[in-house]
């Protein structure tokens, strides 16, 4: 990262610093009453994989990414009003080579208004991760997410487009797991017909090496526009299968806004996530907003609109003026997405250019 001086330094390190008056008495909320305590900012639109179910494989980049000290800028402001949990995103954000650096600075930060350490995850394809995964550790990193959509090499191998990808990201997975950062999530986006065979394996694959495996409803969000609803894996035939291998015990949510409906196995051993976004929609309890890597913020995945936070910092904006844009922001953001109805129509950005 680039150097700073003390001043910039210690107001970026402050979540407060900078921003008159007292501290928000109440965390941020939308005009349904939904509190907004998680943030995920994309850090880069590049990605060294090609996955079939998320780019063209023709395409690269298509938006610009931002210096790291302009990313903690948004982020600090977006902690002093009551965000928790912040997750870097892409593209694949390992590729930013200053990413150690950013997650040692986040992890100075303090939530408003418990005063605790801010919870930092990274979401990432795990091809660079055996390297990196002791020294995000070490900076802070709090948890990670690899993207795995099967533990067939062969198959895993035609999903990325990258030879040998497998082997690196597995390599990845336990690197991290070492380096305590475990247990390591595995994110699998079902699509029927392709790797939708790959749910057995997966079971066994969290039961051995002691992740956790979310499989994810595949979303009309591809570079390709592909989608279509028969694709869908829904969450019951999933849950049906797992029975199948061997009978499932819910586990209750984490926490209220939880995406995925979560289970053991009735031995106790390996944890699945199911996140059914399609089939029994989340939305009413939807925690997040996003940030994308040329600083817009989204307020759904689902979003037709940008909202230019970065312009606003570009022009010269203070963080009072950072502060009553997320506000607004924030207060619009949408009741629901509308996936599978009349009139549905796909977002302005696919996946890969809002952030996993």
């Amino acid at each position: 990262m680039s150097s700073l001086d003390p001043q910039t330094s210690a107001a970026l390190l402050n979540p407060v610093m900078g921003i008159p008056g007292p501290l928000p008495a109440m965390l941020m909320k939308d005009k349904f009453g939904r509190t907004i305590t998680d943030l995920r900012v994309s850090i880069t639109d590049r990605c060294n994989y090609k996955c079939v179910y998320c780019r063209t494989g023709t395409e690269g980049a298509q938006f610009a990414e931002l210096a790291m000290q302009d990313y903690l800028r948004m982020i600090r402001v977006f902690v002093s009003l009551g965000i928790q949990k912040v997750r870097l995103t892409g593209g694949e954000p390992l590729l930013r080579k200053d990413i150690i650096s950013l997650v040692a600075q986040l992890a100075e930060l303090r939530t408003n208004p418990a005063r605790d350490p801010l919870d930092i995850a990274i979401t990432t394809n795990g091809h660079l991760l055996a390297e990196m995964a002791a020294p995000l550790a070490r900076a802070g990193l709090s948890r990670i997410t690899v993207s795995m959509d099967a533990v067939d090499p062969e198959i895993f191998a035609r999903i990325t487009r990258v030879p040998g990808s497998f082997e690196k990201v597995l390599a990845g997975v336990r690197s991290a797991q070492r380096a305590g950062l475990g247990p390591v999530k595995i994110n699998c986006v079902l699509l029927r017909g392709f790797n939708d065979d790959q749910i057995i394996p997966f079971a066994q694959f969290s039961r051995e090496e002691g992740v956790i495996v979310r499989f994810i409803e595949f979303m009309p969000l591809e570079e390709d526009r592909l989608w279509t609803p028969d694709v869908v894996v829904p969450l019951q035939e999933v849950v049906e299968k797992l029975n199948r291998y061997r009978p499932l015990v819910a586990l209750p949510a984490n926490n209220p806004g939880e995406t995925a409906r979560r289970y053991s196995f009735n031995d106790g051993l390996g944890e699945i996530g199911i996140i059914a976004p399609v089939s029994q929609a989340f939305c009413g309890a939807c925690s997040r907003i996003r940030l994308t890597s040329d600083g817009k913020i989204r307020t759904c995945l689902f979003s037709h609109f940008d909202h230019d936070l970065y312009g606003v910092l570009a022009r010269g904006g203070s963080d009072d003026d950072l502060v009553a844009f997320i506000q607004k922001t924030v207060e619009a953001k949408e009741a629901r997405h509308h996936i599978g109805e009349p009139g549905f129509l796909k977002p302005s950005r696919s996946m890969v250019h809002i952030g996993g």
